[in-house]
């Protein structure tokens, strides 16, 4: 369940950083990706403790919940990334300077 609910709040703070972005919020976009960030820091500890049990023999059984969990994980990271373009693009249409 880690990667469902960490992956999707990931995305959603990815999304809502568009949105503020996009009101020319920069400050709340900026921290929306930093949510976004550690969302995902903590999906990847839950893929983590999964793949450590598989790899020292514990049999791990692929079920759809599993699937899911890594879809929204992998959406999530694909988003985030996608987020910090488009508020950088909205901090460029403003005249604020990026990077």
């Amino acid at each position: 369940m880690g990667l469902i609910i960490n992956g999707g709040n990931a995305k959603s703070d990815a999304m809502e950083a568009i949105h503020a972005a996009k009101k020319d919020d920069f400050e709340l976009a900026d921290q929306k990706l930093k949510d976004s960030d550690k969302a995902l820091i903590e999906a990847h500890h839950s893929q983590t403790a999964m793949l450590t049990s598989e790899a020292s023999g514990e049999k791990m059984d692929i079920s759809l919940l599993l699937v899911h969990g890594q879809d929204h994980l992998m959406n999530a990271i694909t988003f985030r990334d996608m987020a910090a373009e488009v508020v950088d693009v909205y901090k460029k249409m403003a005249g604020v300077t990026v990077g």
